[in-house]
C-alpha cells in the first residue's frame, strides 16, 4: 500500500501528471493576463476560454518533423531536453503542495530540501548553454553565451533573497518554513524586500521580458533554440512551463505563508498563491521592454544583490530581537 501511494505521489499528484496539467494551465493564465494587459484577447478558440491552447501547441510540436543538424553533437543534442525536463520535474516533487507531517520527513521533504530545489532550478540554465553549444549554430552559441552571462547576475540575489525567510524560520526544510509563516503571518512583512528581489530574479531565470536576451528574435533568430524542432522543442517548452510553476511555488512557500490544511485546501492555496506570483511575472513582462545582457548583470549587482544583502541583514537583526 505504501509503495502504491508513493507511486501515485510521483506519477499523478503532485507528481508528473499534475505538473504537466498545471504547467499548461499556468501558461494559459500567463498568456491571458499578458494579452489583457496589452488590450488583446489571448487564447480563445481551443477549448473553453482557450484553456486547451497550450496543450494543442505541445501536441502540434510533437507532430512536427524532428531535425538534428549534421554538425551537431547528436547524443548531447538529443538527450539534453529530456534531462532538463527531468530536473525541473524533480524540483517540483520537493514543493510542499500541502501541509506535510513535519514530524515525519520523507524523500520528498527533508532538511535542506530548499537548497536542493535552488540547485535543481539552476541546472536548466547550464543545460540550455550545453544545448546551444551542441547545436554548433552561431545564433544558438550567442544565445547560450548570453544565458550563462545572465546566470552570474541573478543567481546570487535569488539565493540570498530565499535565504532570508529560511534564517528567520530557523529551518532549511521547505515544509517547516511554510508552516512557520503560516503560524506567524505578520513576519511575512519583514520579507517584502526579498520577495521583490526574488520575483525579478525569477523573471530573469525564466528569460522573460525584459530579460529575454538569450532568444531575442530580432537579433539572433531563436537563440538557444534555433536548431531545435519537433519533440525536442516541445520538451524544452514544457521544461520552461514547469520551471515557472516550480519557481512560483518556491516563492509562494517561503514568502507567502505556505499551503495549510489537507490535500484539497492545500491545493487551493497552492493554486491561488502560485497564480499570484505568475500574475506579477506577467505584469513585469507587460510593463517592460528588452534590455542588453550587460545591463542585466549591471542591474543585478548594482541593485538586486545589495537589496538582497540588506534583506538578509534585516532578517538577522529581527531574528536577534525575537530570540
Amino acid at each position: 500500500m505504501a509503495a502504491l501511494r508513493t507511486l501515485l505521489y510521483l506519477v499523478v499528484y503532485p507528481g508528473l501528471l499534475f505538473l504537466f496539467v498545471y504547467s499548461t494551465f499556468c501558461e494559459w493564465f500567463d498568456r491571458k493576463v499578458y494579452a489583457r494587459l496589452q488590450n488583446r484577447m489571448g487564447p480563445t478558440h481551443t477549448g473553453r476560454f482557450g484553456l486547451l491552447q497550450p496543450i494543442a501547441d505541445f501536441v502540434k510540436l510533437l507532430a512536427k518533423e524532428d531535425v538534428v543538424p549534421d554538425a551537431a553533437d547528436k547524443r548531447l543534442f538529443t538527450v539534453l531536453p529530456i534531462i532538463g525536463l527531468a530536473v525541473v520535474s524533480t524540483a517540483g516533487l520537493l514543493l510542499p503542495v500541502w501541509n506535510f507531517d513535519l514530524a515525519a520527513p520523507s524523500f520528498t521533504s527533508f532538511s535542506g530540501d530548499i537548497i536542493v530545489v535552488l540547485y535543481l532550478l539552476s541546472l536548466p540554465t547550464l543545460i540550455l548553454f550545453l544545448a546551444a553549444w551542441s547545436s554548433t549554430n552561431v545564433f544558438s552559441t550567442i544565445g547560450g553565451a548570453r544565458v550563462l552571462t545572465m546566470l552570474f547576475g541573478y543567481e546570487v540575489p535569488l539565493f540570498l533573497a530565499v535565504l532570508s525567510p529560511a534564517i528567520l524560520a530557523d529551518s532549511w526544510r521547505l515544509a517547516e518554513i511554510a508552516a512557520f509563516y503560516q503560524q506567524k503571518p505578520l513576519l511575512l512583512l519583514s520579507n517584502v524586500l526579498g520577495f521583490i528581489v526574488a520575483v525579478i530574479s525569477v523573471q530573469a531565470k525564466l528569460e522573460r521580458t525584459p530579460f529575454d536576451i538569450p532568444h531575442a528574435e530580432t537579433e539572433i533568430v531563436g537563440g538557444t533554440f534555433t536548431e531545435y524542432s519537433g519533440k525536442k522543442l516541445a520538451l524544452f517548452r514544457l521544461t520552461f512551463d514547469i520551471e515557472m510553476v516550480v519557481s512560483s511555488g518556491l516563492l509562494a512557500a517561503v514568502f507567502l505563508g505556505g499551503f495549510p490544511g489537507g490535500a484539497v485546501i492545500g491545493f487551493l492555496h497552492f493554486v491561488v498563491k502560485t497564480l499570484f506570483v505568475i500574475f506579477l511575472l506577467s505584469l513585469l513582462r507587460a510593463l517592460t521592454s528588452r534590455i542588453r545582457v550587460d545591463q542585466v548583470v549591471s542591474f543585478a549587482w548594482k541593485y538586486l544583490a545589495p537589496l538582497a544583502v540588506l534583506q538578509l541583514l534585516v532578517t538577522i537583526l529581527l531574528k536577534g530581537l525575537l530570540s
